[in-house]
Parts: C-alpha cells; sequence; structure tokens
C-alpha cells in the first residue's frame, strides 16, 4: 500500500490542528527509500515551552506591557515579518525560514480548554477532539489504517523519552532508545518467543520481536562528517541521524528535546534551550543531506 508525502503531511496537520496553545512538536522530512517515501522527524519540545517568547510578538505593546520581565528586547528578536520574530537563540533557524523550509502556525487551541498542559498533549498526541479520550496515538492509527513495510526495521522510534506519544497503543511496530549502541547491546538479550498464553504476555513478546527485527537492521557504524552540538539534545539528533544512515526502514522518528518547564530563571533557561533546538536542527539537516 503506497502513501505519498502529500497524503501523511495531511494526516500530521489534522492531528496538529486539534491542539493548544504554541505547537509543541517541530518536523523536518527527509528523503526515504520504499513504498514510505519519505521519512517524517517530529522534535517535541517536552514541557510546555513559551510560545510568546519563541516566535514573539514584538509590535505588540500589550507583549512588553504584560511581560515587563520576561519580554525580549525588540532589537534582539530576528524578525520574520513587520510584527513577529524569533527568540535570538533561533539564528540558525533563519536560513530555514529564508529557504522556504520552515513554517510557524501560531494560535492553535481546542474548544473551552481547561489550561492543562497534560490534557494539551493528550490531544496532540491522540488527535482526539477536545470531549473525546483515546487510548491509541495517531500516527499509530495511522500505520493501522496504511501499513508500513514489513521490512521496515520498524514504523517508528521515539528518543529521548519514555512516552511514546501518538506511537502509542498496540497495533505498530514502536521501539524507544536513547542511543543506537545501548539499544544494540541490550537487544542482543530479547528472546523472542511464540508463546501466546496470554494478551500481556502476548504483547510483551511482540515487543520483543519488534527489538530484535529493529537491531538486525541498525547500525551505528557511518562516519559523519557534522560536528553533533554536545548536549541532550545533540546526542538525540545524532541518534536520529544514525538510524537514518542505516538505512532500515523506519517511517516516522520522534525526538524529545526535554526542560522546557522553565518555572524559575526563565531568561536564562530559555534562551539556552532554544539555543540547543537551533543548533540540533541545523546539525539535523546537515547530517541528513549528507548521507
Amino acid at each position: 500500500m503506497r502513501m505519498d508525502r502529500r497524503q501523511f503531511l495531511t494526516l500530521a496537520w489534522a492531528a496538529g490542528a486539534a491542539t493548544a496553545g504554541m505547537a509543541p512538536l517541530l518536523s523536518l522530512a527527509a528523503p526515504q527509500a520504499g513504498e514510505y517515501r519519505n521519512l517524517l522527524i517530529l522534535i517535541e519540545l517536552k514541557g510546555g515551552n513559551d510560545g510568546l517568547n519563541t516566535v514573539i510578538p514584538f509590535d505588540s505593546q500589550a507583549y512588553y506591557r504584560l511581560r515587563p520581565k520576561l519580554a525580549i528586547a525588540r532589537d534582539q528578536v530576528v524578525q520574520l515579518s513587520s510584527s513577529v520574530g524569533l527568540h535570538p537563540s533561533l539564528i540558525k533557524l533563519m536560513p530555514f525560514w529564508e529557504n522556504s523550509e520552515l513554517a510557524i502556525v501560531q494560535g492553535i487551541g481546542y474548544p473551552n480548554p481547561n489550561m492543562s498542559h497534560f490534557r494539551s498533549i493528550e490531544i496532540w498526541d491522540t488527535a482526539s477532539k477536545s470531549e473525546e479520550y483515546l487510548d491509541e496515538g495517531w500516527l499509530t492509527r495511522t500505520f493501522v489504517a496504511k501499513p508500513a513495510p514489513r521490512d521496515f526495521a520498524a514504523d517508528g522510534v521515539v528518543i529521548g523519552s519514555n512516552d511514546m506519544g501518538p506511537l502509542a497503543g498496540q497495533g505498530t511496530r514502536a521501539i524507544a532508545l536513547t542511543n543506537t549502541e545501548a539499544f544494540l547491546r541490550q537487544a542482543r538479550l530479547a528472546r523472542p518467543s511464540d508463546d501466546t498464553r496470554n494478551a500481556a504476555l502476548k504483547h510483551i513478546l511482540t515487543v520483543e520481536r519488534d527489538i530484535v527485527q529493529a537491531a538486525g537492521k541498525l547500525n551505528a557504524n557511518y562516519a559523519f562528517k557534522t560536528e553533533f552540538p554536545r548536549n541532550q539534545f545533540g546526542n538525540a539528533v545524532k541518534t536520529a541521524s544514525q538510524l537514518v544512515a542505516s538505512n532500515a526502514g523506519i517511517a516516522v522518528i520522534r525526538l524529545t528535546h526535554n526542560g522546557f518547564d522553565t518555572h524559575a530563571n526563565q531568561i536564562a533557561l530559555h534562551a539556552n534551550l532554544l539555543r540547543e533546538l537551533g543548533d540540533g536542527m541545523e546539525a539535523l539537516k546537515s547530517a541528513l543531506l549528507k548521507i
């Protein structure tokens, strides 16, 4: 069954349209061989990113009046238009913008919001209606409806989080890992079996078979010319690049950039997190283009 890029991103847009606040996911598309002809990479900003200090309404007097201590000075904003711009730590995203490789969607929400980050991310991960509660992630439902090729190493890989997010639920071949080398070492311990005496055991054995299949196709041997940032997100970007370089077949990779609960020391902490994001996305693009 063939799914082209337009169809997949249409589904991705449908999921994003249901969420609240500044979208916590960014996406990049990279070439991918096989019936799924593009690889979708999602980047989650974990914890509740401050959208107003990420895409800044610098032409708004209310922004500066209501944020006397947090507002970014107008002369520091990386301008995208006459009214909005990026946090100065995201300067490395400007080439993306100038080359029409970056789009920003603001004002995403859902009816009668309860202002909970937890509920918002549930809606984001499941593409549910605001009054609807689903157990399966929207990517899981996508793969059930449009299966990826069985010879792919995995439908999806989650890096930097134990939360499967849009890949949660049964019906998809998804694995979580921190780095490729550790995953391959640990995968040697998996011993898949055909014992299916109960549903819980069957699920565990299915996961083990998925791990063994993925491990048999992945490697960490590619010699990158790109220099990856030496931080948690940079490590996640390097791992994602290794997965792509394995040419094993993966439909979706989801990266998590942690630490966006910036309730204390926000100015410095948020600036550093966004700098890591910009550096990481620049490195990711560079690595993928050279594979």
